[in-house]
């Protein structure tokens, strides 16, 4: 199973994606997590690992020349979405090599890469690694890969979401989060993939609980879970530290049920 979290920057999307692979592990799942954030630098401390692995746009031979096989396939009139990169056919968290696959207390994490210098030219090369990867990858019975999604909407240009089983949108008490969220239901229906519903995080109180709740509820959005705004968050994320198993674990063992009964009825 490969669950996709997107939403607005900002929102939480890499907090909420530890918080699930956590969640997973404790039910026995052997948690994948792949970053497909170019920005976002966090994801691998907060799992708990000293440093990320090499990213896979090395393991494809780099950003360079990921951009010329593109230019070639464009001339030859290739859409993006139909684009092939990787001369691997089958994609599996054992065949990936070592060096690109970080492996530690249960949790396995991929990296597509991430910009680290200016002028490096467009994030495309990065949205077609991730997609041709997430199509090729096969995930064991025991396995669920969840991905961290680069901020906002691009992605769904890429064909990234019809490469994944279903879709979570992540948001925050923001109208442009509730706009987001919808826009993402909808993209990911009309790309033929499973909308699961909105994780809500960082609410504050009852009443915000109560407000966006409501506000996507008229938006006809599904609230699958809530994250209150949790201070063993905060101080994690200010010292750097790996976030605890124990935080939001009531939370996120209730959407992992609804995330259950919602993929087998909509793969039924």
């Amino acid at each position: 199973m490969k669950i996709c979290l997107c939403g607005k920057g900002g929102t939480g999307k890499s907090t909420v994606t530890v918080l699930l692979a956590h969640a997973f592990k404790r039910c026995g799942k052997e948690p994948i997590v792949l970053d497909a954030d170019e920005s976002n630098a966090s994801l691998f401390w907060m799992l708990g690992f000293q440093l990320p692995p090499l990213p896979l746009m090395d393991l494809v031979g780099g950003k360079k020349d990921v951009q010329q096989k593109m230019i070639a396939r464009f001339s030859k009139g290739e859409d993006e979405p139909a684009m092939s990169i990787w001369q691997m056919e089958k994609i599996t968290s054992r065949s990936i090599p070592p060096d690109y696959v970080a492996a530690k207390n249960g949790f396995k994490l991929v990296t597509t890469g991430k910009i680290h210098h200016a002028l490096e030219g467009c994030a495309c090369p990065m949205g077609v690694v991730t997609r041709e990867f997430l199509k090729k990858f096969e995930t064991a019975r025991d396995e669920i890969m969840l991905v961290d999604m680069e901020a906002g909407i691009e992605h769904f240009g890429r064909g990234v979401e019809a490469a994944v089983d279903g879709v979570v949108s992540v948001v925050e008490p923001s109208l442009e989060s509730f706009s987001l969220a919808q826009k993402v239901m909808r993209l990911t229906q009309s790309a033929g993939a499973a909308y699961y519903g909105a994780v809500l995080n960082k609410i504050a109180s009852a009443e915000h609980r109560h407000q966006v709740i409501n506000r996507l509820t008229d938006l006809s959005v599904a609230v699958i879970g809530v994250i209150g705004f949790n201070e063993a968050i905060q101080s994690a994320c200010l010292e750097g530290k790996p976030l605890d198993d124990e935080i939001a674990r009531a939370e996120t063992e209730e959407i992992l049920k609804i995330l259950a009964s919602d993929s087998q009825r909509k793969s039924g």
